[in-house]
């Protein structure tokens, strides 16, 4: 196994600044998840002079330490590789299962649970708006890899409401306003609308919603986290599928 160069790390380090189709992963599993969804791996670095990769010859695996891996994959404490892959993005279609819609989520943590949490719901189609990029690498690790394991796609405002006119499905936000999440019920599918961390549903977004819900809270608390608030909404909805 060859060892790779300063010049290659340095130039690793620039792409991965300036080429946001790149993936920079280091999770073992969640690097099995991506090839198993048709990413393809392009280089791969690892500590271990065992290691080998699905998809990957062994010229394209080269050796460096964990203080380099560390600085290409942003852990504290990296597993000892880092795969860099090409990703490939997926133009939007129409759901077949009820679908989450993040409206301008610019948190990674948030858009990465809220994805995890539509895959263990059955919501297997994710949109984002204008949203945290689908490479990004806090969102990836923060959502488990589900991101590899749902129909994800990222377009703006302005394109999904387009689409979203042609399906004919609900669309569903949250207002305090609105009717008792525990109350609804439907067997059409549901796309739930959640909006940005600060701002709340956007007025494009809201414009074309046709069912708004209320999430019971004592008193003293106005909302909820967007994370917290997508997975209630989720669960409620299809926990007869449970």
């Amino acid at each position: 196994m060859e060892k790779a160069s300063l010049n290659l790390i340095k130039n690793l380090k620039k792409q991965k600044r300036e080429n946001p189709s790149l993936l920079f992963l280091d999770n073992l599993k969640i690097i099995k998840d991506a090839i198993h969804s048709g990413h393809k791996p392009i280089l791969a670095l690892t500590s271990e002079k065992s290691f080998k990769i699905e998809s990957l010859s062994e010229d394209k695996i080269l050796l460096t330490d964990k203080q380099t891996i560390q600085t290409l994959t942003d852990v504290k404490t990296p597993q000892g590789v880092c795969v860099m892959m090409e990703y490939t993005q997926h133009i939007a279609k129409e759901p077949k299962t009820n679908f989450l819609v993040l409206d301008g989520l610019q948190d990674p943590g948030n858009v990465g649970t809220l994805i995890r949490t539509a895959k263990a719901t059955g919501f297997e189609y994710v949109y984002l708006l204008d949203s945290v990029k689908e490479t990004n690498s806090k969102m990836i690790r923060s959502s488990a890899g589900a991101n590899f394991n749902v129909n994800l796609f990222s377009l703006t405002r302005e394109e999904f409401v387009k689409l979203a006119k042609t399906w004919n499905k609900i669309l569903l936000k949250t207002d305090m306003n609105g009717e008792n999440l525990f109350k609804f019920s439907t067997q059409e599918i549901v796309g739930v609308v959640i909006g940005n961390e600060g701002n709340g549903v956007s007025n494009e977004l809201s414009a074309i919603c046709n069912k708004t819900v209320a999430i019971p809270m004592m008193d003293g608390i106005e909302s909820l986290n967007a994370g917290v608030s997508g997975a209630i909404i989720m669960y409620h909805i299809n926990k007869d599928k449970f």
